[in-house]
């Protein structure tokens, strides 16, 4: 069974940082991604980062580039998401999933990405 275990998440201030981390077990993939994505009440699902584990490609979402770093510890099928200069609008439920290198998941879609972890909620206070 492919399980993904996200962490990390909780209340900050504006300006603080916050790390998160997700952990795969139980899948087989060669060339796969795991990737961060966000969701707020009545919104859909956006993608905020990737990383594949062939090649360290890595995604960024526009508005979290330069402030979040993606990074990955392929031994422990962990990767990890450190966010800086946290802003209120970063607050979100944030979830990670895995998915195989296609190109729905190159491009950051959430149909590219099958097994999904719980969510983890980050909320950044004014």
């Amino acid at each position: 069974e492919i399980q993904l275990q996200a962490s990390g998440g909780g209340l900050v201030q504006a300006g603080g940082s916050l790390r998160l981390s997700c952990t795969a077990s139980g899948f087989t993939f060669d060339d796969y991604a795991i990737g961060w994505f966000r969701q707020a009440p009545g919104r859909s699902r956006e993608g905020v980062s990737y990383i594949t584990n062939t090649d360290g490609t890595i995604y960024y979402l526009d508005s979290v580039k330069g402030r979040f770093t993606i990074s990955s510890d392929n031994a422990k099928n962990t990767v990890y998401l450190q966010m800086n200069s946290l802003k209120p609008e970063d607050t979100f439920v944030y979830y990670c999933a895995l998915g195989p290198r296609t190109i729905q998941s190159m491009l950051g879609s959430t149909r590219g990405y099958e097994y999904w972890g719980q969510g983890t909620q980050v909320t950044v206070s004014s």
